[in-house]
Formats: structure tokens, C-alpha cells, sequence
């Protein structure tokens, strides 16, 4: 067995323990009476004990497919996005800890595996960097900003479980349609994992040649139906659906139809979750919360970003403009990558200000909180996905 075999085998030996402990942290947390936490203590201990294991398990991968690749393992989206699962589990379990937080393992823990499974969906196979990768840079740049976006995700966790706690599902208001905004955009990344398994279980597969935005053709294999189509598509492969529409060479239409086909089934997934509960998500998640201490939920979302912002501010902006110089000869381009760091930075940098200069505390800061990891998977999914760049090779 080579170490590339041993390092996924790893992972899914992490992502079985992730979702073992999910359910149990959750019996812990729903097995309270109210205003008792008999239940947290008693099955919280086993949980996290289950979490460790999987940790474990995942740094096992990480280290092992480094063993493998030769680099550090952060250079393409199979391979950070699994370090971002992995730093968030690891900010938790430091948490658990300090603050013995149950709640937060119930949350923390399926984002985590949903992050891991959307990362499965990547090609994973072992191959050598190309030459802009080719550095140290590489290892500092990238672990510093998936160990930043691992701890902010942190803060966006306390503060959902805050707006579960104190939004009232039950009445009309603006509050209550974003919550469940936010549980639906969760539910959209499992109908990416569902999506893309059943067409890769399929094997459906359409070639077509296009010609990118220098001017050159190029090929590009799909592994979902087209719905859009590259900029002056040639389809290769009898019978394939013709893309309904054409896209500009700055846009990757086959990453754009893949994540339309995810938005098409996790809308699917929501309503059906919807209809067989006949509560919004929301409302399904209320129970699980009737002892959270609104109080240290705050305070755990705030030094979340605390510690998070200047790790993120030394990896996304400074390792970054020095990585930029050394390889193309300038700090910054403007680069659709660079420009969403920037947007996630400043808004960090509002937040901070808020909180500390407007008192901007409690409700408030849980929906800043919040909105700065819709923003960071922005980035990871949208930015990555659908706009080419100097950065699609990641």
C-alpha cells in the first residue's frame, strides 16, 4: 500500500469519526433537561474523545500525503479544502477544552464534514506542482491563510448558535428569513456532494474544445451535463447536451454548470427536508440550543476573530504579496482571488471596528460573524470555481 493510499484511507477514517461524533454531541447537547447539563458532561466526554480519534486520523492524512506529494499538501482544492475542515476541527477541539462547549461540537463538526465532502469531489490524485508552486512560499502562504479561515469559521459557529438561540422561528420577520438563508446555503453544499457523486457514478463525461481568454484552444472534459458552455465551444463527444448558454472566456462555464446543478439539487434536498419535518431548518435545530449561554457564545465568536483577522491579515495580504512578487514580478494585479482577500480582510477589519467602536455586541456581531464565513466560501467556491484567473490552477 503506498503512503498516497494510506493518506485517504486516513481521511475517511476522519470523516466517519467527524460523523460519529456529530450525532453524539448532539445526543449530549438534546439529552439535557432545561437548565441542566448532566447529558453534556456524561456523552460530551465520550464525544470528543471520538473527535480526537478523528483528528488524529486527519493530521495522519496530511502528513502522509505530504510524504507523498513531496510538498505540503495545500496546492490544489482537493488538497486545502481538507486542510480547512481540518483547521476548524482543530480551533474546536482547543475550544472544547477551555470552554467545554458541546453546542459547538454539534455545529462545527457536519460543516466541517460537509466542507471534507465538498473537497472529495476535487480531483485527488498525487501530481507534480507546475512552476509558480514551486516554493517555499507555497506552504507558508497557504497554511497560514486555511489556519486564519479555520479559526474565523470558529466565530461564525458561536454566532449561529447565538441566532439560533435568540431568532424566533415561529414569527415573521427578517431576522428568521436569513437564518434559514444561511441553513439553506448549507444544504446547497450537499446537493454539490449529491450531484457529484451520482454523475460521477454515472460516468457521464462530454468533451468539448473552447478558446480561452488569450486566444487559444483549448479542451475541457464535463462531468455534469453543460448547462453552459465555454467561449466559442466545439462539442467533441456525440449526443452531449448542448449548453443552453455561451459564456465569456473570463468565466469557467464548466465550474459555473456544476455549480448550478448543486444549487438545482440542494434546493431539492432543502424542500425535502422541509416537507418531511414541516418545520423550516431553523426550527428542526431550536431544541438543541435551550441551554446555550448567549453570554460565552458572544465572547468565543469575538476572540475567534481576534486571533483569526492578523493571521489572515500575515497570510492573505503580506505572504501573499511577497509570494506575488517572486512570481510574477508584482505585489498586486488585481487578480479576482485578490481582490475577494481584500473584500474578506476589510470586512474583518469592520467588524472589529464595530464591535470595539460602536458597541456592536451580542445579536449584532453573531450576524457579522456569520457573514464572514458566507464571504471566505464565497471565495472558496464561487471565486474558485467560476472565475478564471492567475489562481484557477488552484
Amino acid at each position: 500500500m503506498t503512503l498516497a493510499d494510506i493518506s485517504s484511507n486516513l481521511l475517511y477514517v476522519a470523516f466517519i469519526a467527524y460523523l460519529i461524533a456529530t450525532f453524539v454531541f448532539g445526543g449530549a447537547v438534546k439529552g439535557n433537561k432545561e437548565g441542566t447539563f448532566k447529558s453534556e458532561k456524561r456523552w460530551g466526554n465520550v464525544a470528543i474523545i471520538i473527535t480526537l480519534v478523528g483528528f488524529a486520523a486527519n493530521l495522519g492524512y496530511f502528513f502522509t500525503r505530504w510524504g507523498a506529494t513531496g510538498h505540503a499538501p495545500l496546492s490544489n482544492m482537493f488538497e486545502f479544502t481538507t486542510a480547512f475542515g481540518m483547521t476548524l476541527v482543530g480551533g474546536f477541539i482547543i475550544l472544547y477544552f477551555l470552554y467545554k462547549t458541546p453546542v459547538l461540537g454539534m455545529i462545527v463538526l457536519p460543516v466541517a464534514l460537509l466542507i471534507i465532502a465538498f473537497a472529495s469531489m476535487f480531483p485527488s490524485e498525487v501530481s507534480p506542482l507546475i512552476p509558480a508552486l514551486q516554493t517555499n512560499w507555497l506552504a507558508i502562504h497557504v497554511s497560514t491563510v486555511v489556519i486564519a479561515e479555520g479559526i474565523l469559521a470558529i466565530s461564525a459557529a458561536a454566532g449561529l448558535i447565538y441566532l439560533l438561540k435568540v431568532v424566533d422561528p415561529t414569527k415573521k420577520s427578517k431576522q428568521r428569513f436569513w437564518l434559514e438563508a444561511i441553513m439553506y446555503s448549507l444544504v446547497l453544499v450537499a446537493g454539490f456532494v449529491l450531484a457529484s457523486s451520482f454523475f460521477s457514478l454515472t460516468g457521464y463525461e462530454a468533451e468539448f474544445t473552447y478558446v480561452d481568454k488569450e486566444g487559444a484552444e483549448a479542451a475541457i472534459t464535463y462531468a455534469m451535463p453543460p448547462i453552459f458552455g465555454m467561449n466559442e465551444y466545439v462539442a467533441l463527444t456525440e449526443d452531449a447536451l448542448t449548453p443552453l448558454v455561451e459564456t465569456p472566456a473570463i468565466v469557467h462555464a464548466g465550474k459555473l454548470t456544476t455549480v448550478v446543478w448543486s444549487i438545482l439539487v440542494g434546493t431539492i434536498l432543502y424542500w425535502l427536508i422541509r416537507l418531511v419535518s414541516r418545520k423550516r431548518i431553523a426550527a428542526i435545530l431550536k431544541p438543541f440550543v435551550k441551554n446555550v449561554n448567549l453570554q460565552l457564545m458572544d465572547e468565543i465568536g469575538y476572540r475567534a476573530v481576534i486571533i483569526g483577522f492578523p493571521v489572515f491579515t500575515l497570510g492573505a495580504l503580506i505572504f501573499a504579496m511577497i509570494w506575488a512578487q517572486i512570481a510574477w514580478s508584482r505585489f498586486w494585479g488585481w487578480d479576482p482571488k485578490e481582490v475577494w482577500a481584500l473584500i474578506t480582510w476589510l470586512f474583518y477589519a469592520a467588524y472589529l471596528h464595530l464591535r470595539l467602536g460602536k458597541g456592536w455586541q451580542g445579536e449584532k456581531s453573531a450576524w457579522l460573524a456569520v457573514v464572514g464565513f458566507v464571504i471566505i466560501m464565497f471565495n472558496l467556491v464561487a471565486v474558485n470555481l467560476i472565475i478564471a484567473g492567475l489562481h484557477s490552477y488552484a
